[in-house]
């Protein structure tokens, strides 16, 4: 393997949306495998308090990485315009740039474990034995920042200049690693709830290691950037304003999911559970519409890179439209074998009648989010990130003033105000035609 541009073709088909979205909804699928494992293996101590303290300990982790989903947002956009302009040279110093800010960002995670944890966990508002368990686990999974983060930067890479099936191995070895490591430290050797934490750091730094290997040897073992070319002003200027606004914007969004897991842990332990559950669901559905997102971003980007208005359209076209197939068949799937999962994941009679009540809300959600996710991969590939911060800084109003609306309802109020993706996504489409004409003017 070595380091080579890949050439751009003239027309995107259905076959290149595919051989970047099949492994990575393949890939992301595994990963609320994760959640369901973690889930099931702890639910099976039949203690609901263990359970409720790792669904808001995970959420936590969730929503702080993700915050710093960025670096593999912008890595994906960056290497697929390098690609698309012949930069190729750039390539390699995007990489290197990512590391040094993924390393940064988890060490200061680290350093400031202490804090974050009694600031986070305090306002999730758990029980005290729910809040117990989860600082036992956050303690612990804080020390997998680093790595997790530096894991961002070699997927976005990777999935950047088309290499999809690559991220995908390390994707996939990363989920698999933390199942098998999960269900051995917590159900074979009894370590609990703080077993499930040492194995996401366990798998972490497996996945790194294995995809630095993969770098270093599409790269003929030459990482090593020029400090010039590293250190580029103009270069750096652009990156730190676009990681800027894809923050703020996944901070609002972040923001959604962190009030709808406290509003359910104020209600009651059991609801807790019942919406940990139901979240992973709503994991499935996503992970599967990211997939064409992450071909929508790589597609997008390398066509902006090359100024081809009309290969940018044209997957913008295709990843709308096989969006709404793929919904369609996650929709199906989970009001056939809804009930079926929600008693294989959780043992307890509360918690099951409880998810029950609310699955009609999971299964409705893949029809909302399809432009949402999609136009996401195309406003992220043309590096669009301040049209997308700020349309979803008002979405986020959306959502408060639709939960302030419904609060009456209680937990039912909760999961309508949650579908406030819809609006996201509905403002991006109409947004979409302007920005279009604006960039390939």
């Amino acid at each position: 393997m070595e380091l080579r541009p890949l050439r751009l073709p003239s027309q995107v088909t259905t076959g290149q949306v595919f051989a970047i979205a099949g492994p990575a909804m393949v890939a992301n699928l595994t990963t609320p495998l994760i959640g369901i494992v973690s889930t099931t293996a702890i639910g099976r101590l039949g203690d609901a308090t263990l359970l409720g303290g790792v669904a808001m300990a995970s959420v936590l982790f969730d929503c702080m990485f993700w915050l710093f989903a960025f670096l593999r947002m912008s890595t994906v956009a960056f290497t697929a315009q390098s690609l698309g302009s012949g930069e190729t040279q750039e390539i390699r110093a995007i990489l290197v740039r990512g590391f040094i800010v993924a390393g940064l960002i988890g060490a200061g995670l680290i350093m400031l474990q202490l804090p974050l944890a009694a600031v986070l966990l305090g306002a999730m508002g758990g029980s005290e034995g729910v809040t117990r368990a989860a600082r036992t686990y956050f303690i612990i999974r804080i020390w997998s920042a680093p790595l997790a983060l530096a894991n961002y930067v070699v997927l976005g890479w990777l999935i950047g200049q088309a290499r999809a099936t690559l991220a995908l191995g390390v994707q996939v070895a990363i989920n698999l690693i933390n199942m098998t490591a999960t269900i051995l430290l917590v159900l074979v050797f009894d370590i609990g709830i703080a077993g499930a934490a040492i194995a996401a750091i366990i798998a972490e730094a497996t996945g790194l290691a294995i995809g630095v290997l993969i770098a270093w040897r599409l790269s003929q073992g030459r990482l090593a950037v020029p400090r010039t070319t590293l250190f580029d002003r103009a270069k750096l200027m652009r990156m730190l304003s676009v990681n800027r606004d894809i923050m703020i914007r996944t901070a609002a969004l972040i923001s959604v999911f962190l009030f709808f897991t406290a509003q359910g842990a104020r209600a009651g332990d059991v609801t807790l559970a019942a919406n940990a559950i139901l979240n992973n669901f709503l994991l499935i559905s996503a992970f599967f519409l990211d997939g064409l997102a992450n071909a929508a971003e790589q597609l997008c980007g390398r066509a902006y890179g090359a100024r081809d208005k009309d290969a940018f359209s044209t997957a913008t076209r295709l990843v709308v439209f096989w969006g709404f197939g793929f919904a369609l068949a996650v929709t199906a799937v989970f009001a056939l074998f809804g009930p079926r999962l929600i008693d294989v994941m959780t043992a307890s009679i509360d918690v099951r009648h409880d998810a029950r009540i609310y699955l009609i809300f999971v299964i409705i959600s893949p029809l909302l989010g399809v432009f949402a996710f999609a136009f996401d991969g195309v406003y992220i590939g043309a590096t669009w990130a301040r049209d997308m911060r700020n349309l979803m800084v008002l979405s986020l109003a959306t959502f408060l003033a639709a939960w302030f609306a419904l609060r009456s309802f209680g937990n039912a109020g909760l999961w309508v105000a949650l579908a406030h993706y819809a609006a996201r996504g509905g403002l991006e489409a109409l947004r979409y035609p302007s920005l279009l004409k604006a960039s390939f003017h």
